[in-house]
């Protein structure tokens, strides 16, 4: 495929409940940024206020994995100024939630990072339920139907998304995270939070 032009696909169905025509916009989203993705290019992304300014203590960065690698609005953004100022000089974390290859994102998330000026302190990853095989029959399933099933293609498949252990991990990592904040303050002050911010 040649990477320096956009992709002509044409997607031949024919729907009566709609399911089809779910599962053709599912793929086109992903078909459409492949070129993008593969190539590791930016986007124009929407950067909420909170995202490009102020003073935090610690930045959490959220990254799924497209093909390996950040997905192309949290490359952007790591790319931007906003993510400059918020990041120069200070400490952030980083997640992925991936089926597998999570730590190709992970390295690329800690580069992008440390080259607009903050300090990686950790990271972790969280993965889908069922391995890559059944995890992926899951979500195609789960485009084509809009619920979890407990079949596909005759296979029995989790459902779709991540393992159910994850709200148990990403409460240990936030309560490490916590801890290493707390223990770096020479004077305990309430920690502040403004909450999740979210590319648009």
């Amino acid at each position: 495929m040649d990477s320096t032009r956009r992709p002509r696909i044409l997607f031949v169905y024919y729907t009566y409940t709609r399911q089809a025509l779910k599962v053709v916009e599912a793929m086109a989203v992903i078909l459409g940024m492949l070129p993008a993705q593969l190539r590791g290019a930016t986007g124009e992304i929407r950067i909420p206020d909170d995202a490009g300014r102020g003073d935090y203590d610690l930045i959490c960065i959220g990254s799924p994995t497209w093909f390996f690698k950040p997905s192309v609005p949290i490359r952007s953004y790591l790319k931007s100024q906003e993510a400059r100022r918020i990041l120069e000089g200070k400490r952030f974390t980083a997640f992925v939630v991936c089926r597998r290859y999570w730590s190709i994102n992970l390295k690329a998330v800690k580069k992008l990072g440390t080259k607009r000026g903050g300090e990686y302190v950790n990271g972790i990853h969280f993965s889908y339920a069922g391995g890559q095989v059944r995890s992926l029959l899951s979500l195609l399933s789960y485009f084509g139907k809009g619920e979890n099933r407990e079949r596909y293609l005759g296979i029995k498949i989790p459902p779709t998304n991540l393992k159910p252990d994850y709200v148990e991990q990403a409460r240990a990592f936030g309560n490490e995270l916590a801890d290493r904040l707390e223990a770096d303050e020479p004077t305990a002050r309430p920690a502040r939070a403004n909450g999740p911010i979210g590319l648009n």
